[in-house]
């Protein structure tokens, strides 16, 4: 999960990225916005040790680092669970150059629950692993698991996925749901721990994060893809995570932000979902905004100090022993009610 710059957003009439941050501007602000009521149709449990499982899984392939035999393994296993629940599964691959320029080969990947429904709603996350700890201390240039910073986000997808598709058709959601998993997200280059280095992306006007996302809003799959909304899972599996309500994610999609997170509330999870908003993240909702998906980011965001991110983020300390099953039962649950109550 990318880069330390904050407060970036959509530039509405351009399309570009504009930084706005400044130290004042990286305190969270708080509000003292009730929930409001909403009538509920009852989602399905969420399994969180089931989501847990998941996320060992692929934390036991290695690191998911583009160009490694773990990624292609982890990948591949993604592709036949989503098949085996029944989902439409389409890949995309892709290469993209990293901020070293080394090419990274790499694929999206594409399941669909409920292919034929018209409206839609997109889930989001990325299942690659950052190939350096360059925020470690004492383990600089190691490959890092990424079990919540990816793997949480990924393994609540495909819980979401097993429970639909165990769904009779009269429990099922009256939409359909879109789970789009992006490749070569976290390959960025960080000024701040990486200054003795060259961003060679930058030298072209390039992002070097979000790699997938940025390919994927080019190329839409499914074609002409537009559904109401689209969630976007990063960080979304530590103990005791904090997610409150990112600068971006309210600027193009408050209703959806307002939506999740009072459901969130309702169903007792408001020590997750703070009602206080953020500054913005160069994340991937900020390239599916781009391609006109309204899209939120549910993102570990520490709420109080002037770091960002929790200790874990790009560092060896982001591995099983930091993941919870009560924060990914939250999350899981949350947005699962959420697409119910569509």
């Amino acid at each position: 999960m990318k880069n330390n710059r904050i407060g970036l957003a959509l530039a509405a009439a351009a399309g570009l990225l504009v930084a706005s941050c400044t130290p004042d501007n990286n305190k969270a602000t708080e509000t003292t916005t009730a929930p409001e009521a909403t009538k509920t149709v009852a989602a399905p449990s969420f399994n969180a040790d089931s989501a847990y499982a998941f996320t060992a899984k692929q934390v036991a392939f290695g690191p998911r680092v583009p160009n490694t035999k773990a990624h292609v393994a982890t990948g591949d296993w993604l592709v036949k669970q989503f098949k085996a629940y029944g989902l439409t599964v389409k890949e995309q691959p892709f290469e993209a150059m990293a901020f070293d320029g080394k090419m990274l080969r790499s694929r999206n990947i594409i399941a669909q629950f409920q292919p034929t429904a018209a409206r839609r709603i997109a889930v989001f996350a990325h299942w690659d692993t950052r190939p350096f700890a360059d925020k470690d201390k004492e383990k600089k240039n190691a490959p890092l698991d990424g079990a919540s910073d990816g793997a949480s986000g990924v393994a609540i997808a495909l819980e979401m996925a097993r429970v639909l598709s165990q769904q009779p058709a009269a429990q099922q959601p009256g939409v359909g749901v879109d789970f789009i998993l992006f490749d070569s997200e976290d390959y960025g280059y960080d000024s701040s721990t990486q200054g003795d280095l060259k961003d060679q992306l930058a030298l072209q006007g390039k992002d070097s994060w979000c790699l997938g996302s940025q390919y994927w809003s080019r190329n839409l799959v499914p074609a002409g893809y537009k559904p109401s909304y689209g969630i976007l899972l990063d960080m979304v599996g530590a103990k005791n995570a904090k997610f409150s309500r990112e600068e971006t994610s309210r600027q193009y999609a408050r209703d959806v932000v307002d939506k999740v997170w009072n459901t969130g509330a309702q169903l007792g999870y408001s020590d997750f979902f703070l009602f206080q908003d953020s500054p913005g993240i160069d994340d991937d909702h900020v390239y599916t905004n781009q391609a006109g998906v309204r899209t939120i980011d549910i993102i570990d965001h520490l709420p109080v100090g002037d770091d960002y991110f929790p200790a874990y983020h790009h560092t060896t300390q982001d591995n099983m022993s930091v993941i919870d099953k009560r924060t990914l039962k939250a999350v899981g649950q949350t947005v699962l009610q959420t697409i119910y109550n569509e």
